[in-house]
């Protein structure tokens, strides 16, 4: 029985959409991603682009239905349509990749392809939607130090052209071109063999100019919350209790010598969803803890925008044991659709869900470079850490370390605070900085400027962590090459679609034919 060409190419599209779900956490078959690549590279071979996107569509798909399944906590509708909307542009994708499959160093013009269109998914539209890129898969893997040399952008490039590689390779093997399977052998092991010798540094260095030390002791501090699940916000005062208590026994424990003594506290966000400006009660309670541990605590804090009352702020407060709040950071990018409502007035009356957010969140317009204590640090709020310029930018104005804020409560156990830690772990790497990442209920976690992970709170769990850990100054080549290296990437993938465009698809080997019983060969190419 022979199954026909397109049914096996369909199949294929979602198999390598399952494989590259699989290399993501919480599953974390890392491995898998270059095969996933390889497998759908393989499948769109010899189709015409609009082929080539329709099967791209379909492995995206069944790629993020996987990925973004924590989704489905808010509802199914939104988890379908977002998994539907992330899954056109993995269609894009497949278009450009049958294109460029016509011409000759095709490997080169698809690593370019991929790093081109995911630059695209992460600034557009309402600034771009980055979870799921390619590089994301790595944090746990062999390539992860190719994000000290490039960021995410270079872990996406050597990813795509692993598994481009691997499908030249088994070509070069169908027409039994040995010298172009040995280089294409030898190319993908380079990428391989290259990454784990990057010189990417841990140690801590004294600031020259000012004097700031080369490590401090910090301690995260995770309350947990008293359910799961969309009513958190319901608990707002239990929240911010469990925060006061563990810092108090923190500070208890310090005093007993049990534990060392910090030089700052990073609280989670939505640690205060109670705003402090505006309730005496509440303001006195971090006050009390900040008193209790005697070094400056970094509280989360929703607050009511004093320029316009109907509408709230993410923040992150430096809060002083003697003098109080003090600088602040306002979170930049807000999640569309879950802190603010795009078009409310046209959806509003359509979708009644979004009246769980009865006040959008405002923008806030400055990095979170905060002095707490003595640690200069940049404050990332939740899932601001996915996005390249943002955490760049804190960087580049001074931060000697990161703190990712967040409150993933919501999500418990569905994989997304995993994914959200590899991101953390991969900006540690990328920018040759400490991150501490503080969660309401965990996952909260510190690394090392070299990814290491050196402490962790498991999700559900109430309790503290301290280290010491190294602060650093120095830029790493991703943070000066910056966006210049996506920029780079999708202007040959241009190029190379413009000379594409003008070939027919190439009739070449095919998975699908491979697949199928030994099909009879067709000559012609495919139009499937």
């Amino acid at each position: 029985m022979t199954i026909p060409p397109v049914l096996l190419r369909m199949l294929l599209a979602v198999g390598s959409g399952l494989i590259l779900a699989l290399s993501f956490p919480p599953y974390d078959l890392w491995f898998l991603a270059p095969l996933a690549v390889a497998v759908f590279t393989a499948t769109v071979a010899g189709c015409n682009a609009r082929a080539g996107f329709g099967y791209g569509f379909i492995m995206g798909l069944s790629f993020f239905l996987v990925l973004l399944r924590w989704v489905s906590v808010i509802g199914d509708d939104a988890w379908l349509a977002l998994g539907v909307y992330s899954a056109l542009w993995l269609g894009l994708t497949g278009w450009g990749t049958a294109i460029l499959l016509r011409l000759p160093l095709w490997p080169i013009w698809i690593t370019a392809l991929w790093v081109g269109v995911e630059a695209l998914r992460d600034r557009i539209p309402l600034g771009g939607w980055p979870w799921g890129r390619l590089g994301f898969s790595q944090a746990n893997g062999s390539l992860l130090d190719y994000a000290w040399l490039g960021g995410a952008p270079a872990l996406t490039a050597a990813v795509a052209l692993i598994g481009a590689c691997l499908v030249a390779v088994w070509v070069a093997a169908q027409s039994q071109a040995w010298g172009l399977a040995a280089i294409s052998v030898a190319a993908a092991a380079v990428v391989v063999i290259v990454g784990p010798l990057l010189p990417v540094p841990n140690a801590g260095q004294t600031e020259q100019a000012t004097g700031e030390p080369a490590a401090a002791t910090i301690s995260i501090v995770q309350g947990d919350v008293p359910t799961a699940g969309l009513d958190f916000n319901q608990q707002r005062r239990a929240v911010l209790d469990n925060h006061v208590t563990e810092t108090e026994q923190l500070a208890a424990r310090v005093a007993a010598g049990a534990e060392p003594q910090p030089e700052a506290v990073i609280w989670p966000e939505n640690s205060s969803d109670i705003d402090p400006y505006l309730n005496p009660d509440a303001a006195a309670q971090i006050g009390a803890a900040a008193q209790a541990i005697g070094v400056p605590i970094l509280v989360g804090a929703v607050l009511t925008n004093p320029e316009d009352p109907t509408t709230v702020l993410n923040a992150g407060i430096v809060w002083d044991p003697e003098t109080g709040p003090g600088e602040q950071y306002i979170k930049q990018h807000p999640v569309p659709f879950g802190e603010y409502i795009p078009f409310r007035s046209q959806l509003a009356d359509v979708i009644g869900r979004f009246d769980r957010i009865p006040r959008d969140f405002v923008a806030g317009d400055e990095t979170g470079v905060l002095q707490v204590g003595p640690v200069r640090l940049g404050d990332v709020i939740c899932f601001e850490v996915a996005y390249d310029d943002l955490v760049r930018e804190t960087v580049l104005d001074g931060a000697r370390m990161l703190a990712v804020q967040t409150n993933n409560a919501t999500y418990t156990g569905s994989g997304q605070t995993e994914q959200q830690l590899a991101m953390a772990r991969i900006r540690s790497v990328e920018h040759a900085r400490t991150v501490a990442v503080a969660a309401t209920n965990g996952i909260s976690a510190l690394f090392t400027p070299d990814g290491t992970l050196i402490a962790e709170l498991p999700e559900r769990t109430a309790g503290t962590v301290t280290a010491t850990i190294p602060l650093r100054d120095s830029l790493t080549p991703s943070d000066v090459i910056g966006w210049w290296s996506e920029v780079l990437a999708g202007l040959i993938a241009i190029v190379a679609l413009i000379v594409g465009l003008g070939r027919p698809p190439t009739c070449w080997p095919n998975a699908a034919e491979t697949v199928a019983a030994k099909s009879a060969a067709d000559p012609q190419p495919h139009e499937d």
